[in-house]
């Protein structure tokens, strides 16, 4: 059997860097500390990335990457069910890099790659929003008599961006840990989905409660304090 060849250094760090920024929030995390945890000189960290916000834009054109062959997917939405897994896969992407949500207002005020790289991010996500909007209702999945809202896609791609901060305020010291994904992603993507809920067709809509029902977290207050 043929051995897989070792992840090279850069991949490493990107990886440990992930895992930390993501727990700890990446103003916290210095690149001494990714070297140390990586078992590395903060040389060869150097070597590969000068400088913090260099490695924090490679993180963020992998967010994007991973979000490139989601988004077209969206105009292949035909039912509620078909909208459920595209929102919890969105999700599931922005909970991978939530550290980029998590601390955004800091971020994009000292990085200008961010800066226009998060707000196209959006962009596209929204777009592909409507694009999800449009195909519901192409396929009769949306009521014939409900009126167009153009800013439905705008208010779920808002509720996706800030419902991590949500999650963090109620319970700062468990919600963004790794153990949390599952919660996280079934409550934020069902609150981003629940906004369609008064314009879907009666059977489309008696779906989607149900769907919302069966995948419900098992504890519906992330604000009560854990020990």
């Amino acid at each position: 059997m043929a051995r897989k060849a070792p992840r090279r250094t850069a991949e490493r760090i990107r990886a440990v860097a992930l895992e930390l920024f993501n727990r700890y929030g990446e103003p916290n995390v210095s690149t001494s500390q990714i070297a140390e945890e990586l078992g590395i000189s903060a040389g060869n960290l150097h070597y590969h990335y000068p400088a913090k916000d260099g490695l924090v834009n490679r993180l963020f054109d992998d967010y994007v990457g991973t979000l490139a062959p989601l988004l077209p997917a969206a105009s292949g939405v035909h039912n509620v069910e078909d909208a459920w897994f595209f929102m919890h896969s969105l999700f599931e992407r922005i909970w991978s890099y939530r550290f980029l949500y998590r601390d955004l207002n800091l971020l994009l005020s000292r990085n200008r790659h961010l800066e226009g790289g998060m707000r196209r991010a959006l962009q596209d996500q929204e777009a592909a929003l409507r694009q999800l909007l449009a195909a519901l209702r192409g396929s009769g999945a949306l009521r014939a008599q409900a009126p167009e809202d153009p800013g439905l896609a705008t208010r779920q791609v808002v509720l996706l961006s800030y419902w991590l901060s949500y999650e963090f305020v109620l319970d700062p010291r468990h919600a963004l840990e790794p153990e949390g994904q599952q919660r996280a992603a079934l409550r934020g993507a069902g609150q981003a989905l629940g906004l369609l809920l008064p314009y879907l067709a009666a059977a489309q809509q008696e779906h989607l409660q149900h769907l919302l029902h069966a995948y419900e977290p098992p504890s519906q207050n992330p604000g009560v304090p854990r020990e």
